[in-house]
């Protein structure tokens, strides 16, 4: 039982994008079941919450503006929407296209069958396939007698790693779109450690990524079936990822407060607490509050900007992390307006291809409802750590040459229903060599200041999981000190 006499705590969670709706969700739970009285309001400084998530309608269309699916063998993201009553929600991606394009010479190819991201799990399609040459298949294939690297603790490169192991044609033509495609950075100055351990784990317990593929596709089938990724383990929801931050939100305006249009612009300790101050919509004066404890789950630039006049120690790592640009460009077609069949769930882009576009997404033959039968929409990804530039043209440029790219790779004859470009700007955290290293000096010093903490996607991962994972465990911890 509650004691009627003990003072809640005053919690503010600063951003309403996926990680803060996360938190303060967990707070809640956290609440309820150890009777712990909080006072908890959520702050954003824009009109919506989701922050870089979202789902649209355009007409019949069902559009997402952020992340359109997430992994289910990282179970946080499942967990939560189990937890709010939407598992009946959850989606597959559709069976006949579970499989990817890359473009060679102008022509999308098909991802070798059992080609997970940076390993091969089966010999005969990668003999078969066009995409590389017979000097570059023979040096992938030489990967299994190439020693393990001497130091596996020290950070390396995606870059580096590949052509270590694997050859310089394979970095270019098959795992820089496919890794590109999901982080949208420069493979030369990817943490590999930071984004895709598993694959260092590969080369440190058997010796070859090959070797390794072969022994754990004895237990099961993944492996061999992925087509670049294992598209079988993503999901979705029925209504768009929406669904979820909707659920979120409801649920933080039925047991807490959700001030939207307040924009964080100062921070100070008292003893103990914060006071903070908010620039607020349609408001002369700033609004001061004072709370107990503090999430801030903010970009890194931001969070450094505010903690910089009494944590400079805490500042500085944080502007560290460097953020990458992209602009998302949608659109909806006939089907029948395309030469090609579309059957997969995208096609990505080697950047040697010298291309104006990184990845077009599918969409709509990725997960059913979200476009009217016998048309498609697709997800045209511009810019990106490699090709900043392009975010210098004007949307109309943008929605020219991604438009002249459709009709070259896929045969496009017609113009859209629809097309319109969502700009990122400063979006994108890159995970560069030496992350986890900048990660540790950022979680060491935020420790020395009792009762905040820092949440986001620049912790555990830019996935969906990944972010809600990071955020409840903050939560976690905040409640426990």
């Amino acid at each position: 039982m509650t004691d009627p006499e003990e003072k809640p705590i005053k919690i503010a969670v600063i951003g309403g994008g996926i990680s803060g709706l996360a938190a303060a969700n967990r707070l809640l739970e956290l609440s309820q079941d150890q009777s712990r009285p909080i006072d908890l309001t959520l702050y954003e400084a824009k009109s919506h919450h989701g922050g870089l998530l979202g789902t649209g309608k355009v007409g019949n269309y069902l559009v997402e503006y952020g992340g359109d699916m997430f992994v289910t063998n990282k179970p946080w993201a499942v967990d939560l929407c189990n937890r709010l009553g939407l598992e009946d929600e959850l989606i597959q991606t559709e069976k006949v296209n579970r499989r990817a394009f890359v473009l060679c010479k102008g022509k999308p190819v098909e991802v070798p069958l059992g080609f997970n991201l940076m390993a091969p799990a089966r010999v005969w399609p990668m003999i078969r396939t066009p995409l590389l040459s017979i000097p570059a298949k023979l040096r992938m294939a030489w990967e299994y007698f190439v020693p393990r690297r001497k130091n596996l603790d020290e950070d390396e490169s995606l870059a580096s790693f590949v052509r270590r192991r694997l050859g310089k044609d394979a970095l270019d033509r098959l795992i820089q779109p496919l890794v590109g495609g999901i982080y949208t950075s420069d493979p030369e100055k990817l943490s590999l450690r930071a984004t895709l351990p598993r694959f260092i784990e590969m080369e440190r317990d058997y010796g070859s990524l090959i070797r390794a593929m072969r022994q754990q596709s004895k237990s099961g089938n993944e492996n061999r079936e992925a087509t670049g990724a294992r598209y079988g383990l993503f999901v979705s929801l029925k209504g768009g990822i929406q669904q979820l931050l909707d659920a979120l939100k409801e649920k933080v305006n039925r047991e807490a407060t959700y001030q939207t249009g307040h924009r964080l612009v100062g921070i100070e300790p008292l003893e103990p607490g914060y006071r903070l101050t908010f620039e607020v919509d349609h408001a002369d004066e700033p609004v001061i509050r004072e709370v107990d404890r503090l999430i801030l789950t903010l970009p890194a630039f931001l969070t450094a900007k505010l903690v910089d006049s009494f944590a400079p120690t805490l500042a500085a790592p944080l502007r560290e992390i460097e953020y990458a640009s992209c602009a998302l460009v949608i659109s909806g077609h006939q089907l029948s307006d395309f030469n090609h069949p579309m059957d997969a769930n995208g096609l990505v882009i080697p950047f040697v291809e010298n291309r104006k576009i990184l990845a077009v997404s599918f969409t709509s033959r990725k997960f059913a409802g979200r476009a009217p039968e016998g048309h498609i929409l697709l997800r045209t990804f511009v810019g990106g750590a490699l090709q900043p530039e392009l975010m210098k043209c004007s949307d109309e440029e943008i929605k020219q040459f991604t438009l002249e790219e459709l009709k070259d790779i896929f045969g496009l004859k017609a113009d859209p229903e629809f097309i319109e470009v969502n700009r990122y700007e400063g979006a994108m955290p890159q995970y560069h060599v030496g992350h986890e290293q900048r990660i540790e000096a950022i979680q060491k010093q935020a420790a020395l200041l009792p009762g905040l903490e820092l949440a986001g996607n620049i912790y555990e991962g830019v996935g969906i999981p990944d972010c809600i994972h990071n955020a409840e465990t903050t939560a976690e911890r905040l409640l426990a000190n």
